[in-house]
């Protein structure tokens, strides 16, 4: 494969949670948590790094009250049976009850092939188990079957959230078991918080890997991996086997801290990369969710011998690293 493409990171500055999702029509859309966390916004380029200087499209805003009216977290773009689907959490406050925020799960739908036009239209929330704080949903397609992977409490489990995986009967509607994938349980996944969120999966060499982000959203923010084969029930916690160790961490050599909440998708050459975002800064004052220098940064995925990913370091900011 003819390794020609090259990133400069950040991509693009201010935009935590990033999600790049390349379409049929050869674009990539783009869309992430903006710093007022007020809105959605989705922009699309011919390349990755195009995306730094596309026009944002301001496609949903929050409401003034009620339980789409704080917080929008953690946008992403999916196309499923020929239809746009935003999935995003909402809460009703920014306040927090002991220690958590109140958020819920909600999906937009667009039928337009372009989705920065036409109407995106609420289709509600999605109705777990329990109504308990719940976010970072994605979707995923295997075997004919659309899966639903999401963070949240459960109330019997001490902790801010745990993930979970679903069959859904349709875009914005669960079926069957609920079941839980990884609680957080490692040193490296309960400091600040014992949090398990961001999930992220990828489809390769016979395995559903899912990427999961762990700790405070400071520089103690890391990567976790499950793995699971491709032809086991993927609703058996028993099939996903989990990283002991982080796969992708703060580096003080790169200058990179906290990086997480990733996403993959495929660089011009069609060869694998990785979308998360990081502080260029370690010391923050205040609470860090709400320093909005997050950046959007893309780097190569590369793979071992046992196909399995190697996530590397996260790279320094304002070098380009070719793929």
């Amino acid at each position: 494969m003819n390794q020609t493409v090259s990133f400069n990171n950040p991509v693009i500055e201010q935009r935590a949670d990033p999600w790049i999702y390349k379409h049929s029509d050869g674009y990539y859309y783009f869309t992430g948590s903006v710093p007022e966390y007020d809105r959605i916004e989705v922009r699309r380029a011919r390349t990755i790094q195009g995306l730094n200087t596309a026009e944002p499209v301001a496609v949903w805003h929050k409401y003034e009250t009620g339980p789409l009216s704080a917080n929008i977290w953690a946008p992403e773009i999916h196309y499923i049976n020929d239809k746009w689907y935003i999935y995003f959490a909402a809460a009703r406050t920014t306040e927090t009850k002991e220690g958590l925020f109140d958020h819920r799960m909600f999906v937009l739908e667009n039928d337009s092939a372009n989705p920065l036009e036409g109407e995106w239209v609420e289709k509600g929330q999605i109705k777990t188990r329990w109504e308990t704080f719940a976010l970072d949903a994605t979707t995923f397609q295997h075997n004919g079957v659309l899966y639903y992977v999401w963070a949240q409490k459960d109330p019997d489990i001490v902790g801010n959230s745990n993930l979970y995986i679903s069959e859904m009967s349709n875009p914005w509607t669960l079926r069957g078991e609920q079941v839980m994938i990884s609680t957080p349980e490692y040193d490296w996944e309960v400091i600040g918080f014992k949090v398990n969120e961001g999930a992220a999966v990828l489809k390769r060499n016979g395995r559903i890997f899912i990427s999961y982000s762990a700790s405070a959203t400071d520089h103690n923010y890391c990567m976790g991996l499950l793995t699971a084969d491709e032809n086991a029930n993927l609703l058996d916690p028993k099939s996903w086997a989990k990283s002991p160790a982080p796969v992708f961490c703060t580096n003080e050599e790169t200058g990179q801290f906290g990086p997480g909440h990733n996403s993959f998708t495929v660089a011009e050459d069609g060869s694998d990369v990785i979308v998360y975002h990081a502080r260029n800064y370690k010391e923050i004052t205040g609470d860090p969710l709400y320093d909005p220098n997050r950046h959007t940064r893309v780097q190569p995925l590369n793979w071992n011998e046992d196909g399995t990913p190697n996530f590397g370091i996260p790279v320094p900011d304002g070098v380009s690293v070719n793929n």
